[in-house]
């Protein structure tokens, strides 16, 4: 359940675009958006470029599509408000999600995710008489997105996770 924000109440906006991805650190949504001046500091300061101003509103958001996130807190560095949490806290609950739709399903063999996984949280398990197909340790991912721009077909995605509780497929 998101909460709307004072902002975004006050421009009428009554969505506050939940399924945007904000920086590693970022305080909850809706205070984000409220404190965040949209200067488009962090996003220049983002080393991969994985950082944008984007939405309705060009708040900062990620794209996985274009690049990964590697924690290097440097939009942490050069926002001037205070949205962001102490660095010694976990940089977020993000963890991989793998759909239905990837290509080992359909039995085609493809290992690009798990090539470009540097925690190696994605391994792939072998199926009698199948295709191996991909197995996510919610434990040792980090939510980097590196896996989402790999996928061919799009069937990798992030979502917020409370990685005590998932059980991913």
């Amino acid at each position: 359940m998101s909460t709307l924000s004072r902002r975004n109440l006050l421009r009428g906006h009554w969505r506050t675009g939940a399924s945007a991805v904000r920086p590693p650190w970022s305080v909850d949504d809706a205070r984000f958006v409220d404190g965040c001046t949209r200067c488009g500091a962090c996003v220049e300061a983002c080393e991969t470029g994985v950082l944008t101003l984007a939405g309705r509103l060009d708040f900062p958001e990620l794209d996985f599509q274009r690049a990964e996130c590697t924690f290097c807190r440097r939009c942490v560095e050069a926002c001037p408000e205070p949205i962001f949490r102490r660095h010694d806290n976990l940089p977020w609950r993000r963890t991989a999600v793998i759909s239905e739709s990837c290509l080992t399903v359909k039995g085609v063999a493809c290992r690009s995710c798990q090539d470009v996984c540097e925690p190696y949280a994605i391994q792939f398990r072998l199926y009698p008489g199948g295709i191996a197909r991909p197995q996510l340790d919610a434990d040792t991912c980090t939510g980097c997105g590196g896996c989402v721009k790999s996928c061919p077909v799009g069937a990798i995605t992030t979502r917020e996770s409370n990685k005590e509780n998932d059980e991913i497929a």
